[in-house]
């Protein structure tokens, strides 16, 4: 790790490179654990766990951390913990079976308009909850031009495909040369509209957040970034200018969280985060992810029970724009399925008996108006 003196006088000299200095102070091996706050038994334990998943984690978000609490939600979700260890019956490599659609290497096609692609398979920051760490820890699985190649192609011979997402490891861990690039490369492609780019980079590394970031990503296609916000604690002043600049350069931001055990798991912490991101960074709460079947995760799990309790005292207390749609990622490549509570408890005829977010079930009747036959038929049949 580097020192802070030494951190600081690289931040001020080249904004566009201290998030470089930011990644080369923090955490990125496992004898650098032996640099931070831990007693012996939890510095071993730790190391233990992190044979199965590497440790990183940049300087900025470390320094997030109160290390004298045990529990801090910042803490349990980059220091490995021996719990991890703890595989169950049924966790799973790919949780999400990405490698089961992925017709070329790099790139997953699980849905008709839109592919996932993977520029790299490194991060700024390695979470301990990861449903990729098989995949993030392999070694050489870095941006090279050649290794899009195949996957470029293929988006190009797909003409239904609307919409890239940038996914990995963290795309926004590359170097602005290479984020040009990837950009150019994709923007050819003349029936892609959209970039979707998911990172931790504006919450663990906001550093990285530059003008140079900024202007490899500017073009004929609109861009979306995904935030991965998990807790409010995670949201700071800069994370804030980071989000600004982002926001300012004409992206439209979203944020998806993982519900997490020990982490965010309650009413308390959830409505902070939501009001927060909305009111404070300009950024739209789109999915709380409950916990994929990741190996070693079991203990930051929840029941689907909680999380829809969670989440419907989480619609009685916020505004629509600012609550997340609860979703699990189906294993076997399902996708994405809203999993919130139901508020229909029963129906009979045209009559339909609906719970409030006050408690209170209510009747609605349906009243529709009488439809011409020739209105319902389909054009051509």
């Amino acid at each position: 790790m580097t020192s802070d003196t030494n951190l600081h006088n690289a931040r001020a000299a080249d904004p566009d490179t201290a998030w470089q200095a930011d990644v080369r102070a923090g955490v990125r091996h496992v004898r650098d654990l032996a640099s931070l706050p831990l007693s012996p038994a939890e510095r071993a334990a730790a190391q233990a766990a992190a044979v199965n998943h590497k440790v990183r984690a940049p300087k900025a978000y470390l320094d997030l951390i109160d290390w004298n609490d045990p529990a801090d939600p910042i803490r349990a979700q980059v220091i490995p913990s021996p719990q991890e260890l703890e595989e169950v019956e049924g966790e799973l490599d790919d949780p999400i079976a990405d490698h089961d659609f992925s017709p070329v290497p790099r790139l997953t096609h699980r849905h008709a308009d839109r592919v996932l692609l993977f520029p790299t398979y490194q991060c700024a920051v390695y979470c301990r909850f990861c449903f990729r760490k098989e995949s993030l820890t392999s070694i050489g699985r870095g941006y090279t031009h050649e290794a899009l190649e195949p996957a470029l192609a293929y988006i190009a011979d797909h003409p239904e495909i609307r919409e890239v997402i940038l996914t990995g490891g963290d795309p926004l861990s590359l170097p602005d040369k290479a984020l040009a690039e990837i950009f150019a490369r994709i923007e050819a492609i003349p029936h892609v509209r959209l970039l979707r780019i998911h990172t931790r980079v504006p919450v663990v590394l906001p550093s990285r957040i530059t003008s140079g970031l900024v202007a490899a990503l500017q073009g004929r296609l609109m861009v979306t970034v995904v935030t991965h916000f998990n807790h409010a604690r995670e949201i700071t002043g800069a994370t804030e200018v980071a989000c600004r600049t982002l926001r300012q350069a004409g992206f439209v931001l979203l944020n998806q969280s993982v519900l997490l055990k020990g982490v965010n798991d309650s009413i308390e912490a959830l409505e902070e985060l939501c009001r927060e991101l909305m009111y404070r960074l300009g950024v739209k709460p789109y999915y709380l992810h409950h916990g994929d079947l990741a190996r070693g995760m079991a203990h930051r799990r929840t029941t689907i029970a909680q999380g829809q309790a969670l989440t419907e005292a989480l619609r009685a207390r916020l505004s629509g724009i600012c609550n997340p749609v609860y979703v699990l990622d189906l294993p076997e490549g399902g996708g994405k399925v809203p999993i919130g509570p139901c508020h229909v408890e029963g129906r009979q005829g045209e009559s339909w008996r609906l719970r409030g977010l006050d408690g209170e079930v209510r009747e609605y009747r349906e009243i529709v108006g009488v439809q011409e036959e020739q209105s319902s038929k389909i054009p051509g049949s």
